[in-house]
């Protein structure tokens, strides 16, 4: 049981109707824009991915060594 071009057709004209031709097209309009958006974030992501990973310096810093030798003179 599957739908029939004149049940499509009627279900067509009934949606032009109550929305109207310009809420549609508005509608495909953002329709679009969020595809275009959803696609162009999935290829930032790509080009992220490709970036070499920065490499992350430290200064080594007193406390470390200082909480060391308080372990040293308690044992």
């Amino acid at each position: 049981m599957g739908l029939s071009i004149w049940q499509i057709l009627i279900v067509v004209v009934l949606i032009v109707l109550l929305f109207g031709r310009g809420k549609i097209s508005e509608l495909m309009g953002d329709l679009a824009k969020g595809i275009k958006s959803f696609k162009k974030g999935l290829s930032e992501e790509d080009t992220e991915k490709q970036e070499p990973p920065k490499n992350i310096t430290h200064e080594k810093s007193g406390v470390a060594s200082e909480h060391e030798g308080e372990k040293n003179k308690t044992s």
